[in-house]
């Protein structure tokens, strides 16, 4: 199956965006993440592309993961949304999108349950996939 850019422009949004909480409870005054998710949404409803504003949106969102103090879920949080900006340029960084999703998801979950919410999170994924591919 190929999948267009822009749905995996959208794809690697929703997955980023699933576990933005991680990092935005830890870090309420840091706007970076959400900021890469936002602007790789409008990329994805308005096609407008300055590389400028991907590597600079993309690359905040990674310097907040660097910023993030012994937070594996967080820190894997931002990097979800970096990657999400980075689709814009490069296609292939929504897969890296949602493997730090599922990131998040099995450091966010303290318990021996961490495989199942990640195997749950990734089958979230994949069905997302699956419904936003029947739209194009």
């Amino acid at each position: 199956m190929k999948t267009d850019h822009n749905t995996l422009a959208i794809w690697a949004a929703d997955c980023a965006e699933r576990v933005l909480p991680c990092f935005e409870e830890k870090y309420p005054e840091d706007t970076r993440p959400r900021k890469a998710i936002e602007a790789c949404r409008e990329w994805a409803r308005t096609g407008v592309f300055r590389m400028a504003d991907v590597r600079n949106t993309s690359l905040a969102a990674h310097a907040a993961a660097r910023d993030v103090q012994e937070d594996n879920a967080a820190r894997s949080a931002a990097r979800a949304a970096g990657q999400a900006m980075a689709t814009a340029h490069v296609r292939t960084h929504a897969l890296a999108a949602a493997m730090y999703a599922a990131t998040a998801v099995r450091d966010a979950t303290n318990s021996p349950d961490a495989d199942s919410a990640t195997t749950k999170e990734r089958e979230w994924q994949y069905q997302h996939l699956l419904r936003l591919t029947e739209k194009i």
